[in-house]
């Protein structure tokens, strides 16, 4: 009943609309040229200014309220585009909610100019505004604004065209890069029911709304609830009433978030779903052509031909072999061929297709996970084991013995029936070996994305389960290819040397690279457990001395062996109980810590979290972007950053031409992220994107593998486009 006393007042509008204002707003129309050329478009702004403590309504008002309106009157053929509202406020009185501006707000209309106007004649804009002013009570007021305007040969600012600049940045940008999805969390009650609406939002943990259109069939209420939602996911919950029809089956509005201290909009339109997750995002009705989303110039990609995809998956597998990732398992690799190539050539060629079911299983195990992760509805990213904290530590500890095995410090004698897994080739000594090879290689080799093989996977990620199979064991067979093709010819091992007492020398020698695949692996469980990552090293040290122990007293010694080997037990299995379950708590890694605001680097670069409304921020700024999108495990990007990016000549350039450097921490597998990729048919990093400062242009997408004169070059384009 308050709400419509407050509103009886408006009946009385007609009345009024003569007043050339209300006691409590001021109402200007302001232009952003003084001199437009025939066929352009300017802004025209609608400036209310309101007494303190009064204030005017948003599109939407809510609960009560009025919408300010523009009448226009403009010359034939000069035509006014859709109204542009900056972003409101909640304004909750005691017993309504509504959406509305304090103080002042501006209003902003593109206005298109004909063609055939000719230069130097001037018209007149006039409109009529009417609102709602509102404080303790509710006042309604109008008034008849005008400018003049000049038709000229070029469109010259006008002094206000800053002001008008100012308050389009307030106006929500398109939310496409937030990826919303709405659902219904359970059935009706009645003319009410719950909605969860949620969206992605990496690295913040501020306040979130969602302010929504009006439609005259249902309201979407103002109470929110935050809900518990995924890490980088924000969810909320909105009771929606229905008036008429059915239950609405898709919902629009503005998203509100408060991003580095200061808040802003996203203008969503999303379907909603009977259950979680659903949803497909749709374009804004309210996008403003001058505010694009950053996301929203996908690279236009011609259809690829199955078979084009399989000869870059496979191309891609085979240059995997010489990856900074896969080089460690080189080394085992050099060394069996040289053992086994004196050998007979069946005997080496059942290694070589050993080492290929190794490395083939293994895909087909990735290609499964895949496979599971997407029918459960979320993202898949390629290596995103590494995003996993236990698997890093398992793969260190792994690592850690290969390389003490290669330096000697014990022996792995997997005798005729040490592996069921390689079949019968397993009976045969040597062939646990070529299969665990092929294991590792293909462990190493996921956090690295080589040429040829990302428009593969991105291929791969989007299609069917049988065709993420297939990709899968086409780069697997590139992978494998180089050992096979050398065990199946048996002449070109004759170039090797001959076995000799230099193979110790070269085995010990080749545990060094292999040692320090451990080191990285484990600076990558730092990221996951900080400080207390000291305990996985207090647990790596104490497998190292039972592993010598078993190696010095086990393997080699001859008395005392039942006594070394419960020593080796003790050591193993107190050391695991102790440092990584009682102190590291290993299975159950603390949350990760969200991304900062800045991240200025020691060589000057000023490094920013990636989001599309910083993309988009820039680009309105007319300022060119580098997005870097990288993960600490991704042994390509650091490269790429260290010999390409973070270079002097890079970093000159950057300055040069005012670019903003933003970075997607892939690290743990962001979904928003995961999507970004996915629209660059990527399924992993590096990616690497200069987007030029004309906002239409779409952009540039580098390779995988960078020079300083390719990131030189893209930036020098995205000046000129």
């Amino acid at each position: 009943m308050r709400a419509f006393w407050k509103l009886l007042p408006l009946l009385f509008l007609g009345l009024t609309g003569n007043c050339a204002h209300a006691a409590h707003t001021r109402v200007q129309l302001l232009l952003s040229a003084d001199t437009v050329r025939p066929g352009d478009t300017i802004w025209a702004g609608v400036d209310l200014k309101m007494d303190p403590d009064w204030h005017t309504y948003w599109k939407n008002p809510g609960e009560a309220g009025m919408a300010t309106k523009i009448e226009w009157q403009l010359p034939p053929g000069v035509n006014a585009g859709e109204t542009q509202w900056p972003l409101p406020e909640k304004l909750p009185p005691a017993e309504v909610t509504t959406y509305g501006y304090n103080g002042e707000v501006m209003l902003l209309i593109p206005l298109k100019v004909p063609a055939d106007f000719k230069p130097g004649f001037a018209f007149d804009l006039k409109a009529k505004v009417t609102w709602l002013e509102c404080k303790e009570e509710c006042v309604p007021g109008s008034a008849n604004v005008e400018a003049t305007l000049n038709i000229g040969r070029e469109t010259t600012n006008s002094a206000d065209a800053a002001a008008i600049d100012l308050w389009k940045n307030k106006v929500p940008q398109p939310g496409d890069g937030l990826q919303a999805r709405a659902w219904w969390e359970k059935p009706a009650n009645g003319d009410m029911r719950s909605l969860a609406l949620e969206w992605s939002a990496p690295g913040q943990n501020g306040k979130a709304d969602f302010f929504p259109y009006a439609n005259d069939n249902f309201d979407v209420q103002a109470t929110t609830e935050n809900i518990p939602a995924a890490a980088g996911e924000i969810r909320l919950r909105k009771p929606v009433q229905k008036f008429s029809g059915d239950w609405p089956k898709e919902i629009s509005g503005v998203i509100v978030m408060e991003i580095g201290g200061q808040r802003e909009g996203f203008n969503v339109r999303v379907t909603v779903g009977d259950q979680a997750p659903a949803g497909e995002l749709i374009s804004s009705p309210d996008r403003m052509d001058n505010l694009p989303a950053a996301t929203g110039r996908m690279p236009v990609l011609p259809p690829q031909p199955l078979w084009r995809i399989l000869l870059y998956a496979f191309i891609g597998g085979l240059i995997l072999n010489v990856m900074p990732c896969v080089l460690p398992v080189i080394a085992l690799k050099i060394l069996g061929f040289i053992n086994h190539a004196q050998h007979e050539p069946r005997r080496v060629r059942a290694l070589g297709l050993v080492y290929a079911a190794g490395v083939l299983g293994s895909f087909l195990a990735l290609a499964a996970v895949v496979i599971g992760v997407k029918a459960a509805g979320r993202h898949a990213g390629w290596g995103m084991q590494f995003g996993s904290p236990v698997f890093i530590v398992v793969l260190t500890t792994l690592i850690t013995l290969v390389a003490l095995n290669l330096f000697g410090v014990f022996e792995v004698t997997l005798g005729g029936q040490a592996l069921t897994a390689a079949g019968q080739l397993a009976s045969k000594p040597g062939a646990p070996g070529a299969f665990f090879n092929g294991l590792l290689a293909t462990a190493l080799a996921t956090p690295c994305t080589a040429p040829f093989l990302a428009p593969a996977l991105g291929y791969a990620f989007t299609k069917s389960p049988p065709l993420i199979v297939l990709i899968f064991l086409f780069v697997g067979l590139g992978l494998a290819a180089p050992y096979v093709v050398l065990s199946w010819n048996p002449t070109w091992l004759k170039f090797l040397p001959k076995p000799g007492a230099w193979m110790e020398k070269f085995k010990i020698a080749m545990g060094f690279p292999m040692l320090l695949t451990a080191v990285w692996l484990f600076n990558l469980a730092a990221d996951d457990y900080g400080t207390n990552v000291l305990w996985l090293g207090v647990f790596l040290i104490m497998m190292a001395f039972a592993a010598w122990i078993f190696g010095e007293f086990v393997q080699r010694g001859r008395t005392g062996k039942g006594v070394a080997l419960v020593i080796v037990l003790i050591l193993s299995i107190g050391g695991y109980a102790f440092a990584l379950e009682n102190q590291l708590h290993w299975r159950e890694p603390p949350p990760i810590a969200t991304a900062g605001s800045l991240s200025e680097s020691p060589d000057g670069i000023d490094w920013r979290p990636w989001s599309p409304a910083a993309v988009t921020k820039a680009q309105n700024e007319g300022r060119p972007v580098l997005v870097d999108f990288t993960a600490n495990w991704c042994l390509t990007c650091q490269v790429n950053k260290k010999i390409a990016i973070d270079v002097p000549s890079v970093r000159q350039k950057l300055k040069e031409i005012n670019a903003v450097t933003l970075v997607g921490d892939y690290t743990h597998f962001p979904d928003s992220i995961t999507t970004e990729l996915n629209r660059y048919s990527r399924a992993g990093v590096p990616l690497v994107l200069v987007y030029p400062k004309a906002i239409d242009a779409q952009p540039i997408v580098l390779p995988a593998l960078l020079t300083p004169g390719i990131v030189l070059n893209a930036l020098n384009r995205a000046t000129k486009e």
